[in-house]
């Protein structure tokens, strides 16, 4: 089974791949993403290139990112259902509620599918907001822009937690590791590049983190 077959992926918590924001610099630095990341390089895929904006390279990552993930997690579908994941766990000491401060102010605890049902439902609305991802050239990004950016982040680095405390085994049978330990080190690099997730929120997955890193 292919990562990228559609086969079993539940339309729910997979979304169509988006696009780098278009009329920015978007597909510019993606074509930038795709070439650094092709040298296999992955500490240097992720640094900012010279004279380029920084809010530009993290919405243009985000983007990306966010894609990852929802491949990743959509060959799980059939495997995290709410009656093998009634929570969001990353083990037996960490455990994740939902709450968007929006529509849902309090935290609830939900089952993981629908956790990452409403995440990435949350984050594609991020991504479809110009006042906070802006499609236009030159429009100004908001200047909570980086905080924004910080918690799709610390979010999907959960998602990750997840399917490494829950599945990675079944990620094994589909002979997938490899490439689920290459994304998880991307998103890790680039994290810590730009300082975007909390060292006490990696703390589920630390000894891996640590290890990318070579601390």
């Amino acid at each position: 089974m292919s990562l990228f077959g559609l086969g079993s992926r539940n339309q729910k918590t997979f979304r169509p791949k988006k696009s780098a924001p278009s009329g920015s610099k978007g597909a510019q630095l993606q074509k930038h993403i795709d070439a650094t990341l092709g040298s296999g390089n992955l500490r240097e895929a992720v640094r900012l290139p010279p004279g380029e904006d920084i809010n530009e390279w993290l919405a243009v990552n985000t983007v990306d990112f966010f894609n990852q993930v929802n491949i990743l997690y959509g060959t799980l579908t059939e495997f995290c259902t709410p009656t093998n994941c009634p929570t969001m766990s990353a083990g037996a000491k960490y455990e994740y509620r939902w709450a968007d401060g929006v529509t849902i102010k309090k935290p609830i605890e939900v089952s993981a599918p629908k956790y990452v049902e409403y995440l990435m439902d949350w984050i594609e609305a991020q991504l479809d907001d110009e006042s906070v991802f802006p499609q236009k050239l030159g429009a100004p990004f908001p200047s909570n822009f980086k905080d924004v950016v910080k918690t799709i982040f610390k979010r999907l680095f959960r998602v990750y937690a997840h399917i490494y405390h829950s599945h990675f085994q079944k990620i094994v049978s589909l002979k997938e590791e490899a490439h689920l330990n290459t994304c998880f080190k991307h998103f890790v690099l680039f994290t810590w590049e730009f300082r975007l997730i909390n060292k006490e929120e990696l703390a589920p997955l630390y000894d891996l983190v640590e290890s990318i890193l070579q601390l």
